[in-house]
């Protein structure tokens, strides 16, 4: 009996263990087969319509774009080759809709067909990323190309109009009618060229991109016109066709011809530039790799510009060499790149059925390890031990977990404290600057009676208000954090209390020419609220608006009774910047800054507004399309609301909310530029974006300087445009850092001279070296002294005349080895050496050093004035006669000899002005 127990027993385990064997089959296979369907659903899948792929520009577009999507393996790249034909790539774009993919790359043969089809692929959702050639709007969800308008302007400008000679006769060959490219490139070169007196465009022959559309035209234009100077081709192969015809009628070498494209192919723009055929060729850059990664970012939902546009250059004989160099050597590492991915394929190909190899090993080995180790006595054992296993490990997962989520709430309360007192530091600053500015101003004028004193004195007192709105906001935050907040509700005409608020911003937007405008459907409605508390949401929304909507935008207030519910909306709506969508649930959170926000900010205005709201027992959301609108909606009667919390008599409002933080009193004539504008004074450029402080200081300094101003908008646009004679620049614009600003004008050689001070409320040490490495010439912290930043210009300004001194007296002696390394030093050498080397040119005049240094002369003019203190003429006479100077001293040239070895006409000529420069003829000066 106890055998065939023990038998039955034996049995039952074998059996378990064959189920137990056929549970790891299965659940390894599921394994891999999961692994494979993920795969699938994570690629990216991208179609790209191509116009067409008979021209080599094309195809290097394909095989980069091949390329790029080879080494991301997420990416499935799916090409249509539209062969020019505008139905057949509508019909392909409107499969790849139906397919669903991911993305769709288009590079439209024409601009005005294409638009509808792009058009249903945004409507079904689907992202268009246009390249090359426009559509007819900007529906699409980003374009990348080349700046086409730029190409037409660089073919005349940089190669046409730098063309000396008297009359210009220019043939334009222009692309396929109705392309955005051939519009473009023709509107930008026309730009320039009807600009130009002496440079005419003798005809216009329209192609369709290929040599043989334009060879006939061409040819009987060259029979029956007079000559041709130039001739300006929208592409290489265009321009390669105008050389042939050229060359069949003898007249190759008289017409200098210009491409565009600068391919590096066997007949591309840059061959064709190598061999003397083209005069220059516009790099236009196909934009295959970009494309491919900025389509990635687009279905990844990553931050991405609309408008990408990629860089151009000329290709001409200096440069052609380099190119070329440079081409050769990204071919070379391309076909590397693509054997490597090919040999990493092989390998991956290998990888994955050794993978699986060895997953269905190990599966194996672990059904015979759990076959060892089952037995008849230990299986129970095993079963609760992995029970309580399994109990422990879930236990620390749990554990984990809540640790690190405590470990997350604390890093995110740190950050949010340290932005919070971060954002209140840089705030708080500017006002103290202002208000420590004004004591120290009314002090230096009370020694003149009745100068400037209340102007000031009434600046003191908005900021000193600002200053108290901002700890009544902190104050006000802590009570809604501890709940302290009692409302005190009274029956209140809305559209009254409205309109007064109205009323208090519409200063600020008349100033600003904003159109603010209240609208009411009911302007007899009663609702209940507590008067203070309301102001302040009202007063944090419509700052927030006037604060991040431009000059000659839109705000309005629109009070709407539902009359058929027992609710009122009130909407605030502006066409400012607006709020990014993946952020729009947080703007109530309190702390929080939008990623667009280039202002300074505590966090806390929009989330106290909510807070408020809803202690009346309303709500308030936004929405965000062009702007963003906020809407208040709130409970009509008093039912909702307890007894004590109604008031019988009306309270009053706190007049000091009503402010809006800007001054009160007429600033419009501190905006005006200086009528009476003296010329013996120097420039001076303020850039900052906080109104008052800019008022301020233009105010205080335009006695002793002339005085030009910028709210950061356009702030290197400026100082290119007047080229002052000092910059005092904020670090926080709206638009870019005064970093970023100081460094582009320190690199540009026309203002790279001008000496700079940096204002900023940032003191630490990273900051201050961040100015040094962009070049700033002082570095002022907030709040600072006016005395301390007049002493600073006038010391700067008297650094700046000793340098004048230095290069005026020092020439013929700056030496590219003892130079200062910068830009204004490379500019003098170089002005210098194209001197020297036509030091005995008499012929070589302004104009001539103008072009060799390919520049206008206006610019060599101010560029030269400003930086040695005379004008470009004298200084090139000065140049000739210092070293005719030196030649009377240590050699035995005679006179007439050192005249025309210096460059000088005449020796008659050359006796005149040696003897008004030094007040003796030149022979006096070897006796």
């Amino acid at each position: 009996m106890c055998i065939l127990q023990l038998f039955y027993y034996c049995y039952m385990n074998l059996k378990l263990l064959f189920t137990w064997s056929i549970y790891w089959a299965l659940f390894f296979l599921l394994m891999l087969c999961s692994c494979s369907n993920i795969k699938s659903k994570d690629k990216i899948y991208i179609g790209f319509s191509q116009a067409m792929s008979n021209d080599d520009w094309r195809r290097s577009m394909n095989e980069a774009m091949k390329l790029q999507a080879s080494l991301d393996h997420d990416v499935e790249l799916i090409i249509c080759d539209a062969n020019n034909e505008v139905q057949k790539q509508i019909s392909q774009i409107d499969q790849l809709i139906k397919d669903s993919v991911d993305i769709i790359i288009v590079s439209p043969i024409l601009s005005k067909p294409i638009t509808p089809i792009v058009q249903k692929a945004i409507d079904s959702k689907i992202p268009v990323l246009v390249v090359d050639r426009k559509t007819e709007n900007e529906t699409y969800t980003a374009y990348l190309g080349a700046d086409n308008i730029e190409v037409g302007r660089i073919a005349a400008n940089r190669i046409i109009a730098s063309n000396s000679k008297d009359s210009i006769n220019v043939v334009e060959i222009t692309g396929l009618v109705g392309s955005s490219p051939a519009e473009e490139r023709s509107l930008g070169f026309r730009k320039v060229i009807d600009g130009q007196p002496n440079i005419k465009i003798i005809e216009t022959i329209g192609g369709n991109w290929e040599s043989e559309s334009i060879e006939e035209n061409f040819k009987n234009l060259l029979n029956n016109s007079a000559s041709v100077d130039y001739v300006f081709a929208h592409n290489d192969r265009m321009a390669r066709g105008v050389w042939q015809v050229a060359r069949s009628l003898g007249k190759e070498n008289r017409i200098r011809i210009i491409g565009v494209d600068g391919l590096n192919t066997l007949n591309g723009g840059i061959q064709l530039v190598k061999d003397g055929v083209l005069e220059a060729t516009i790099l236009y850059p196909s934009g295959g790799e970009e494309a491919i990664k900025l389509a990635v970012e687009i279905v990844k939902n990553e931050s991405f510009a609309k408008n990408n546009i990629l860089t151009t250059t000329v290709i001409d004989k200096f440069n052609v060499n380099i190119m070329k160099d440079q081409y050769d050597k990204i071919y070379e590492q391309r076909a590397q790149i693509e054997n490597q991915l090919e040999a990493i394929g092989q390998q991956q190909e290998k990888y994955y059925a050794q993978n699986n190899l060895l997953k269905v090993t190990m599966g194996l080995l672990a059904i015979i390890f759990s076959l060892a180790l089952y037995s008849i006595y230990s299986i129970f054992t095993i079963r609760k031990k992995n029970r309580q296993l399994e109990l422990t490990t879930n236990k620390v997962i749990v554990q984990r977990g809540q640790i690190e989520k405590i470990a997350q709430e604390v890093k995110e309360s740190n950050e949010a404290k340290f932005n919070l007192y971060t954002g209140l530091s840089h705030e708080f600053k500017t006002p103290i600057t202002l208000i420590l500015s004004s004591i120290e101003s009314i002090l230096d004028t009370a020694k003149v009676k009745g100068i400037g004193i209340m102007s000031e004195v009434e600046l003191i007192y908005n900021n000193s208000n600002r200053l108290l709105r901002l700890v009544n906001q902190l104050l006000d935050f802590r009570k809604l954090e501890d709940r302290k907040f009692t409302l005190r509700v009274s029956k209140t005409n809305l559209y009254t209390f409205s309109n007064t608020i109205f009323k208090d911003f519409e200063r600020e937007a008349k100033k600003r020419n904003i159109n603010f405008t209240i609208e009411c459907n009911d302007e007899a409605l009663d609702v209940y609220i507590d008067r203070n508390l309301m102001d302040k949401v009202y007063f944090n929304l419509l700052s927030n608006a006037f604060k991040f909507t431009p000059d000659n935008g839109s705000i309005s207030i629109s009070i709407i009774n539902v009359f058929e519910k027992n609710i009122v909306k009130v909407y605030f709506s502006d066409t400012g910047i607006g709020i990014p969508k993946s952020e729009i649930e947080n703007v109530f959170q309190p702390f929080f800054k939008g990623s667009n926000n280039r202002k300074n900010s505590s966090g806390m205005g929009l989330h106290l507004s909510k807070e408020l709201v809803e202690l009346h027992k309303g709500s308030v959301v936004v929405r965000s399309k062009q702007g963003a609108e906020f809407i208040i909606t709130l409970f009509k009667g008093q039912g909702h609301f307890d007894e004590n919390e109604v008031m019988l008599e009306n309270d009053m409002v706190d007049p000091n909310q009503l402010d809006f933080g800007s001054d009160y009193f007429d600033h419009e004539s501190y905006f005006m530029e200086n009528e009476d504008s003296n010329s013996e004074k120097y420039s001076l450029l303020i850039i900052e974006d906080n109104s008052d402080l800019l008022l301020f200081l233009k105010n205080k300094l335009q006695i002793e300087y002339e005085i030009y101003i910028s709210n950061g908008s356009d702030a290197t646009e400026k100082a290119f445009e007047v080229i002052p004679d000092i910059i005092i620049c904020d670090v926080n614009l709206p638009y870019q850092t005064g970093f970023e600003v100081c460094a582009i004008l320190k690199r540009d050689w026309r203002t790279s001279h001008i000496p700079t001070i940096i204002l900023t409320a940032m003191g630490g040490k990273e900051s201050y070296l961040e100015g040094l490495q962009a070049g700033a010439d002082l570095y002022l912290t907030k709040p600072f002294s006016y005395s301390v930043l007049m002493q600073s210009i006038q010391s700067l300004l008297f650094n700046r005349e000793k340098l004048r001194y230095y290069y005026t007296n020092s020439i013929n002696k700056l030496d590219a080895v003892s130079s200062f390394n910068n830009v204004e030093q490379e500019f003098l050498d170089r002005l210098n050496r194209l001197i020297k080397n036509n030091l005995d040119n008499s012929e070589f005049n302004v104009e001539q050093l103008a072009v060799d240094l390919a520049i206008s002369r206006m610019q060599l003019y101010r560029k030269v004035k400003a930086t040695l203190g005379i004008n470009v003429s004298d200084y090139l006479n000065n140049f000739r006669l210092d070293k005719a100077k030196q030649l009377l001293e240590k050699t035995d040239l005679t006179v007439s000899e050192i005249a025309y070895k210096t460059g000088f006409s005449s020796p008659n000529y050359f006796s005149t002005v040696f003897k008004k420069k030094y007040g003796a003829p030149p022979n006096s000066i070897r006796i």
